[in-house]
């Protein structure tokens, strides 16, 4: 027998495969191209376009955003957040400068 928590949790799974999946993908790059056709064309208004762009990008991003508040709110720090803000290496310093020749043109000193 099922427990009601993991039949909820499969369910939400379930939309979230769907909402994600293949198709759901191929339906809002379409989306977004006639979107993007109409508001070059002028049929839509840049703000109305706009919105329908964003929720694309929410509705994408839902996965990623709800592991990062979840994060967020059990207080940890995320692996990938702490390599990021790893110091990174000095870079080298810039080769000596070489004398201007106004007469050089394009040509490359080496």
């Amino acid at each position: 027998m099922i427990s009601e928590s993991s039949a909820i949790a499969a369910a939400g799974a379930w939309v979230a495969g769907v909402a994600t999946g293949s198709i759901a993908t191929g339906v809002a790059t379409i989306a977004i191209a006639g979107v993007g056709f109409s508001m070059l064309a002028g049929r839509i208004d840049v703000r109305r376009g706009a919105a329908v762009i964003l929720g694309c990008f929410i509705v994408f991003a839902a996965p990623a955003l709800a592991g990062a508040f979840v994060q967020w709110a059990a207080g940890g720090e995320d692996e990938r957040l702490a390599a990021a803000a790893a110091p990174m290496a000095p870079t080298p310093a810039p080769p000596p400068q070489q004398p201007r020749d106004p007469y050089a043109g394009a040509s490359l000193i080496r």
